[in-house]
């Protein structure tokens, strides 16, 4: 089974606040193969680690963060909500995340866009992956109209096309946009789905599987990889050492 790579969703975010230094660093201490992370504009075009649009779940301030600066998302606590040993955790940029995780574990970059911020926020992630010529590790996550803006900026940059419904024609579509990389939603992901992307030498990573016997069923489909927020989990049952 250890050939299923171990995605850890957010970072090891079951037991970390998401997104953040601590739930990479013990993504790393772990030794997963990937790391999932996303990433929204700021105000002043600042490219922040944060799933949500708004600060109001994951730290102790509020307000959208299309509308915060950088520095007043900064001085927001980003991992006291998850608990008192966490209150020292901040919301990365894309520039430090890609700092701290500078080895070989695989990325895979989230954008999170929609049409206000696509065309600005999708070419800035891309020429920063880039600049930093990391080809061989990383994957740009998004929907299609995001995608198409990437291959603007780079042919070469591997991507994942999250525009998945719908599912009978997933796997044309993202051919069509020369992506290699599925990430279906686990529900929806079946042998004979795995079984059609294999035959184009396409890669399936479905999201995501905290529950044992999800990532039993998963793994049984013949699956690539795995996101889960329980990555440690997730490298028991597939006997990672």
């Amino acid at each position: 089974m250890s050939s299923v790579a171990v995605f850890a969703h957010r970072g090891a975010s079951a037991s970390h606040p998401e997104n953040t230094a601590a739930a990479f660093g013990e993504a790393l201490r772990l030794g997963v193969e990937a790391i999932e992370f996303d990433v929204r504009m700021s105000a002043d075009r600042q490219m922040i680690v944060c799933h949500d649009a708004t600060v109001d779940r994951t730290s102790d301030g509020s307000g959208e963060i299309r509308k915060m600066s950088l520095a007043q998302i900064k001085e927001l606590d980003a991992g006291g909500w998850f608990g008192g040993e966490f209150a020292r955790e901040h919301f990365l940029t894309l520039a430090e995340a890609l700092d701290l995780l500078n080895g070989d574990v695989r990325l895979n970059v989230h954008v999170k866009v929609d049409d206000h911020d696509r065309e600005i926020l999708v070419p800035l992630v891309a020429r920063e992956l880039v600049r930093r010529d990391l080809y061989d590790r990383v994957f740009l996550a998004a929907d299609q109209l995001a995608l198409a803006l990437v291959r603007r900026v780079d042919a070469q940059l591997e991507i994942c096309n999250l525009s998945v419904e719908p599912y009978k024609n997933y796997i044309l579509r993202s051919r069509a946009l020369e992506c290699r990389i599925l990430q279906p939603g686990n529900a929806a992901t079946n042998a004979d789905f795995v079984a059609e992307a294999h035959r184009y030498d396409m890669v399936v990573n479905p999201f995501y599987a905290d529950a044992e016997e999800e990532m039993i069923r998963l793994v049984e489909c013949g699956v690539d990889g795995i996101l889960s927020n329980e990555p440690a989990k997730l490298q028991a049952l597939l006997g990672c050492s």
